[in-house]
């Protein structure tokens, strides 16, 4: 927790950016009636019934201060996903960078060895060069900005139903041109003298 807490409060360095990363799945989902349209003084009215279309894989990459966020929309979440979406947030967003900081949970297909399951040694170890990994502890995925920007992306992008994967490719593309444009960030207080405070029930403790 301590490192990546200590990590946020680094100065900007466009060098050694410090990106955060996280994924969240999104069915997809047909009207199976039209639904009624708005009225004065009532919203629009969708029926309770729909008809699944498949699922799609959000992978969010947010710079919080650069204020630059982008979005992966791809129909799995594997390892070969999780392995090209890395390439290319370094060789098309971060060609110039020396090292990537990257925050993300811990899951089993955030490894390096994904990396070396999808691409040959060479290119794999060319990606992993350029990155070093920071994970958030266990039930503590707060810890990664990247989830405000998920949060963000759901109630302003993605309230209503969608149906197809390109119209949900469609609109977050929209969502994600018109929220670098403004610069949005995220406002985080939160900082390592605040950890050893306010969770101090959490942290190891020596019996003497």
């Amino acid at each position: 927790m301590e490192e990546v807490l200590n990590l946020y409060q680094q100065p900007y360095n466009e060098g050694y950016p410090v990106v955060c990363m996280d994924e969240a799945s999104r069915q997809l989902i047909a009207e199976t009636r039209q639904p009624l349209p708005l009225q004065p003084g009532r919203e629009r009215r969708y029926d309770y019934e729909y008809r699944r279309c498949g699922v799609s894989n959000l992978f969010m990459f947010f710079e919080p201060l650069a204020t630059w966020r982008h979005v992966e929309v791809r129909r799995r979440r594997t390892m070969v996903d999780w392995a090209h979406c890395i390439r290319i947030l370094l060789d098309d967003y971060y060609p110039d960078a020396r090292r990537v900081h990257l925050v993300m949970d811990n899951l089993n297909t955030h490894r390096g060895a994904s990396l070396y399951e999808t691409f040959k040694p060479a290119e794999a170890r060319r990606l992993l060069d350029r990155l070093e990994f920071h994970y958030t502890p266990k039930h503590g995925s707060w810890l990664n900005m990247a989830e405000i920007e998920l949060s963000a992306l759901s109630r302003q992008c993605l309230a209503n139903r969608i149906d197809q994967m390109s119209v949900m490719q469609d609109r977050v593309a929209k969502w994600e041109e018109a929220r670098n444009e403004l610069q949005a960030t995220a406002n985080w207080q939160f900082t390592t003298i605040d950890a050893r405070i306010k969770l101090r029930s959490l942290y190891p403790s020596i019996n003497t």
